[in-house]
């Protein structure tokens, strides 16, 4: 299309400000007589462009001009600039290199306060104490989302730590809080899988076949609001004596939604229910103390002095 030429043509003519007709010719294969005519159709658009005769002459774009071709309000680019995480595996640093050439094509009087947002504004998307690098797996699964290709990976569950071969169906990835999932149908049935937890991955060159026309932004919802929307579940943080923390998360995984956190001297488990993180921490006596919430500590007492009273001396 001519309007996608002249675009072309005035970016190249921003970044270089002087080229030969025959160089911009080439660049973007056309005729060097369309060229001509293309920076006549951009000097009567207002465009100060012109062309120069002679042994150093060529197409010149007047010194200083620039205009915003990004479409871009102030307030977008600031969002999209305090947003990019070169740390975010290939998408991140695809993101923030296609920023850095967005901020490149917008006007210089426009700059200063965009350019602000980098000192001021930062997004972290990774939770503390937790592995800054991409998941081995992302790549493979990245490149699979983006042709549209069936997915055969070695999973490992979280509530047993086994792993298993599955063949899943993408709808796309989603990065959470700086953890990477792949949202793909299993079976029929949608599901959303920890990249982290991906042993292997490969694409297996069959197209996906999706048990539905829902796009990833909808499925997504829908998985996410049934796992928050899960009346019982409820984050308990403990402190355990250290020789005991291997011991204890063998044990409770069956009863976790999610894997556990990192806390400041402490863990935080995301437990199926209330009396779920009972049953599982009262077994280990003074080796792990329930820090909170009020109600799961004050419930891990009262079934502790239960426990005295059925055991303890009779009188």
């Amino acid at each position: 299309m001519r309007s996608d030429r002249l675009l072309a043509t005035l970016l190249l003519l921003q970044a270089h400000g002087r080229l030969s007709a025959p160089e911009i010719a080439r660049r973007l294969e056309v005729s060097t007589r369309t060229v001509a005519r293309d920076v006549e159709a951009l000097s009567s658009a207002g465009v100060p462009v012109y062309a120069e005769r002679g042994r150093l002459g060529g197409v010149v774009l007047m010194p200083g001009f620039r205009t915003d071709v990004s479409g871009l309000t102030d307030t977008e680019m600031r969002a999209l600039l305090a947003l990019t995480d070169d740390r975010a595996g290939a998408l991140g640093r695809e993101l923030a290199s296609a920023v850095r050439k967005l901020l490149a094509a917008i006007p210089e009087a426009r700059r200063p306060g965009i350019t602000q947002a980098r000192r001021t504004v930062i997004v972290e998307q990774h939770a503390w104490r937790r592995p800054t690098a991409a998941p081995p797996a992302l790549g493979v699964l990245e490149r699979a989302v983006a042709v549209d290709e069936r997915v055969r990976m070695r999973y490992r569950s979280a509530s047993t730590g086994t792993v298993s071969t599955s063949t899943v169906d993408p709808y796309g990835l989603v990065s959470k809080a700086g953890t990477w999932y792949l949202i793909a149908a299993r079976r029929g049935s949608p599901r959303m899988f920890r990249v982290d937890r991906v042993q292997e991955a490969e694409a297996t060159g069959v197209p996906a076949r999706r048990p539905d026309e829902r796009g990833l932004e909808e499925v997504w919802a829908d998985l996410r609001d049934r796992l928050e929307a899960a009346p019982e579940a409820v984050d308990v943080r403990v402190r355990v004596v250290p020789d005991w923390r291997d011991r204890l998360l063998r044990v409770v995984a069956p009863q976790l939604v999610d894997d556990p956190r990192e806390a400041v001297d402490a863990l935080d488990l995301p437990f199926r229910s209330a009396g779920a993180a009972v049953g599982a921490l009262l077994g280990f006596g003074a080796a792990v103390e329930v820090l909170g919430p009020v109600d799961v500590r004050a419930e891990m007492a009262a079934r502790a002095a239960e426990v005295v009273a059925l055991y303890g001396p009779s009188c």
